[in-house]
């Protein structure tokens, strides 16, 4: 296994950021306990903050072993395309008229539906919540499907009093469903997008391989999950149901929000249309809230950080995917994909040369089925970490707990994808 110092130095500062992503409930500890740096343990504590801060420290010790225009060349270099994308859409899709379109589209069904099968309002959206929402993904991309999500499940769940089971239990069946919702189509999933062209997979490729399966283990990890927490959900309030919204203003930011979609790959067009969209929110404030400009940064901060860290890992990443059988490689991927973002994983996978298509469909699958386990494990999950890590003790996310309750529906997810 051959490797540069530079490889070797990149390598062991990414583990560094993948042990400070496990921390972050400690930073936000000492930063409750002390007075003198508690600014600085808070920042150390933001968990959109990790690998941003420590690939500006990849930058500057390639500075130091090979020369500031080294540095400057390698950061040149990295397509920020998906950041960027990532931070536009939640943007757009987190805005008041969007929120209010998809709440009003699943209290009304929830409410057909609680009337029909005569259950209760709570558990019955809580359900459709993380059953469709995550499908949604397919078409609206899975970023803007987890902000959509996130912000539902903190009005329904998180802004009132929970268990730490339904808490953890609940962003773990989200992160999980989101991962695998993205693929009913070739290019709303970041790790389907990383191959989807290179292989030649098309969106009914995609809808026969992966989505039905996909599509059936959301479905019993939302059932599950509202089964075993349905007394501890709270039915809304009707006063609390968002008021209604002019059609036109709604469609106006439904036309944007399909535009950033439509030009997912042009980050010259779809940020063109995000300044346009913010200055028609501005000139038209009516109907508007504050847009999510300092969550939606974070997030983009965190993914554009990975992308620095993670090109650097190719040389024992590529080498140990070649050595794998299929099977090997399903379960290789969905273990590497809790420490490394499944599009990077993916991506070098389609580099390597002379695969069988059981490969390709194993490394896929065991990606999407792992984007659960981690938050840096899938690029949407810090999206939804930002919206709703303030509902959680000490506003920290510990990564064992999520890990925990992502681990059931991951199972789930496994099944799905190998027997079905």
């Amino acid at each position: 296994m051959n490797f540069t110092p530079t490889e070797l130095g990149a390598s062991i500062i990414f583990a560094i950021a993948v042990l400070h992503t496990f921390s972050t409930s400690y930073f936000e500890t000492l930063a409750k306990n002390s007075r003198l740096h508690s600014g600085l343990w808070h920042l150390l504590g933001e968990v959109e903050i990790v690998f941003g801060f420590w690939a500006a420290v990849l930058l500057i010790y390639i500075g130091f072993t090979t020369g500031l225009d080294s540095a400057r060349e390698y950061a040149s270099k990295r397509n920020f395309t998906e950041p960027l994308f990532v931070f536009a859409i939640m943007v757009a899709a987190g805005s008041k008229p969007i929120l209010t379109f998809a709440t009003h589209l699943l209290y009304s069904l929830g409410k057909f539906l609680h009337v029909a099968l005569r259950t209760r309002e709570a558990p019955m959206l809580y359900f459709l919540t993380l059953f469709l929402t995550p499908l949604l993904g397919s078409f609206i991309t899975e970023p803007a499907a987890m902000t959509l999500a996130a912000f539902l499940l903190r009005d329904l769940v998180y802004k009132h009093k929970c268990s730490t089971p339904l808490l953890f239990g609940t962003l773990g069946v989200l992160f999980v469903n989101v991962s695998i919702g993205g693929t009913l189509t070739n290019f709303a999933a970041p790790p389907v997008l990383m191959v989807a062209s290179t292989w030649g997979w098309s969106s009914s490729f995609m809808f026969f391989n992966f989505g039905l399966a996909c599509s059936a283990a959301i479905f019993i990890n939302s059932l599950i999950l509202t089964l075993l927490f349905h007394r501890q959900l709270v039915e809304p309030e009707e006063k609390k149901i968002p008021e209604k919204i002019p059609f036109t203003v709604t469609s106006v930011h439904l036309l944007f929000l399909a535009g950033i979609v439509y030009f997912a790959h042009d980050p010259v067009i779809f940020m063109w249309l995000l300044l346009f969209f913010i200055g028609y929110t501005t000139a038209y404030p009516k109907h508007q809230s504050p847009l999510i400009l300092r969550e939606a940064l974070l997030v983009g901060f965190f993914l554009a950080g990975l992308v620095v860290l993670g090109a650097l890992q190719g040389w024992w990443l590529q080498p140990l995917l070649e050595k794998m059988s299929p099977t090997a490689v399903f379960y290789g991927a969905t273990a590497l994909t809790a420490i490394t973002d499944n599009a990077a994983l993916t991506y070098l996978g389609s580099l390597v040369t002379g695969t069988s298509d059981e490969f390709k469909l194993a490394l896929v699958g065991g990606a999407v089925a792992g984007g659960g386990l981690t938050v840096i494990a899938n690029a949407p999950n810090p999206a939804g970490l930002a919206i709703l890590r303030s509902h959680f003790p000490n506003g920290a996310v510990s990564a064992l707990y999520l890990f925990l309750g992502a681990l059931p529906p991951t199972i789930v997810a496994i099944l799905a994808l190998r027997l079905l």
